[in-house]
């Protein structure tokens, strides 16, 4: 190992998560040797969310000093030479630049539902679902606010793009994370050719007379090279000026492609399902949709196949609340409790709840959710006046609420378009307590949840694996790379709900959507 890490045999994939920016380092059989992270946080500023570029900057150098550090800890040499290195993010957003490559407006992140009236006007006028996070519903909203900010704009990116120019100097994206900016066609593997007029038409009335096409950065498909570390992206990665430039980048990807790469669902009718602060989940069609839907999305592999995308803003961030608080009352009473124990112990009890939750019913809404028409959120949580409490219902309650939202859209691929699929992979932190997020996550979409003993490495290995590619799936497509490769011995855990469990979630699912009444009140 210590020769592939002098020689530079390795791979890097450097993750920007919603709350970790997270890098993991694998030798050349993408086995993961190292990693690093940092925590972040985004913010809810002038009415929008967003993160400081400032604070992009400085994660990325303390997630790689972490993981260079344990590079020296365990192998006792210094990280000096890279093979490849991939960067990965939040999909979506808006960052919008001028010829000088200054930030014009703060970072929007996918996190913002602020895009309504774009999105549906854009939606109508192509017949294609342009989800309100999508960065060019941003910036047809900004047209349509008349936002000052436009008559300077030279380009827009996401945040993987914007990391990737930072380190190469290139501005490119890789088809998956572009595939969330604007609809690809999937014969050309570009973005939509018949669409790109449509909006410039329809930004021209509305006095916009940029052509979006000059403004979209170029597209390209993984396992294509897409620049070097350059001297200064070195720089900015290793503050101690150790690492050497010229590792060979891979395009930048999504966090939506690097979670089907973790979890080997990149072949037609796979699917996987990533659940952390929010939560989507992924279908590879083998043909297109027969309709579209404000639900669903249709957006890419990082080889460029079609996937329905269901994705919901509002995931985790509820049950961390909660399990703070019981951490806290523990601690109330003298008792000493690690944040690990304290999960550890608390999803466990979820499998003791009633199926069906007992009456207690929760609402997990941090933001808004466009799912279900919601512009803002506010967490609840009710109880029938007969129910017992007992901190095992709240849990699966809590649990259960993670995934409803995402049943309801999961329900129109399943009813309306007949899509089936045999298993879904599942990861993220949801997943951290295996048996339970499986159990869970089964009982909410319907069918078997597969956990790889990888699964918990979820986006940063993936994004390794696709610069892994780069180096060494020279006439190969990835879908074989993957299984041949990274996958032929792969440890596969198989968790299917019970009956009772399938029929208790679809019991909560009938007070769930009577809660969801109660928040549209809530809110005014």
């Amino acid at each position: 190992m210590i020769n592939q890490i002098e020689s530079g045999k390795t791979s890097l994939g450097i993750e920007f998560g919603s709350t970790r920016i997270k890098a993991t380092l694998v030798d050349k059989d993408c086995n993961p040797i190292a990693s690093g992270s940092y925590t972040w946080e985004n913010r809810f500023e002038n009415g929008i969310w967003t993160y400081p570029l400032e604070l992009v900057h400085e994660g990325l150098r303390e997630a790689y000093a972490s993981l260079k550090a344990e590079v020296k800890g365990k192998y006792g040499v210094t990280l000096k030479k890279i093979g490849a290195i991939g960067v990965s993010a939040m999909m979506h957003g808006y960052l919008a630049f001028d010829k000088k490559g200054e930030l014009l407006v703060p970072f929007r992140t996918w996190r913002n539902t602020i895009t309504a009236e774009a999105s549906k006007e854009l939606s109508d006028i192509f017949k294609f679902n342009i989800p309100e996070r999508w960065s060019v519903a941003h910036l047809g909203q900004a047209i349509l606010n008349g936002e000052k900010h436009l008559e300077s704009i030279d380009s827009f990116t996401t945040l993987a793009g914007y990391v990737h120019k930072l380190l190469c100097g290139k501005n490119v994206l890789g088809i998956g994370d572009a595939s969330g900016m604007f609809p690809i066609d999937s014969v050309s593997l570009n973005y939509n050719a018949d669409m790109l007029d449509k909006f410039k038409e329809w930004a021209k009335g509305k006095g916009f007379n940029k052509d979006i096409k000059g403004l979209l950065p170029p597209v390209m498909l993984a396992g294509q090279k897409a620049g070097e570390l350059t001297d200064a992206g070195a720089r900015l990665l290793d503050r101690e000026g150790d690492l050497l430039a010229g590792s060979t980048m891979c395009p930048p990807e999504g966090d939506a492609g690097t979670g089907m790469v973790a979890t080997n669902s990149v072949m037609p009718l796979t699917g996987n399902v990533s659940a952390g602060t929010s939560v989507f989940a992924m279908a590879v069609l083998d043909s297109a949709l027969k309709g579209y839907y404000p639900e669903i999305d249709v957006v890419t592999t990082p080889s460029g196949k079609d996937v329905a995308m269901v994705h919901c803003n509002n995931c985790s961030s509820d049950i961390d609340a909660w399990v703070k608080l019981f951490k806290e009352v523990g601690e109330s009473f003298g008792a000493e409790i690690s944040m690990d124990k304290a999960y550890k112990v608390l999803l466990q009890k979820a499998l003791e709840g009633k199926k069906d939750c007992d009456g207690i019913v929760s609402l997990n809404y941090i933001s808004g959710e466009s799912i279900t028409n919601f512009t803002e959120g506010k967490p609840m949580i009710v109880r029938d006046a007969g129910s017992t409490l007992r901190i095992a219902e709240i849990m699966r309650s809590l649990l259960y609420s993670a995934f409803a939202t995402l049943r309801v859209g999961m329900d129109i691929l399943y009813d309306r378009e007949g899509v089936k699929l045999n298993a879904i992979a599942g990861h993220g932190g949801y997943f951290k307590s295996t048996e339970v997020g499986a159990t869970m996550a089964s009982s909410a979409l319907k069918t078997t949840i597969t956990v790889t003993q990888t699964a918990g490495e979820g986006g940063p290995w993936g994004m390794a694996i696709l610069a892994n590619y780069v180096l060494n799936g020279a006439n190969e497509s990835l879908e074989s790379f993957l299984q041949n490769k990274v996958f032929a011995s792969a440890d596969v855990q198989s968790y299917t709900a019970s009956q009772e469990d399938v029929l208790g979630f679809s019991k909560y699912m009938e007070s769930y959507k009577k809660l969801l009444e109660a928040e549209r009140v809530y809110i005014g």
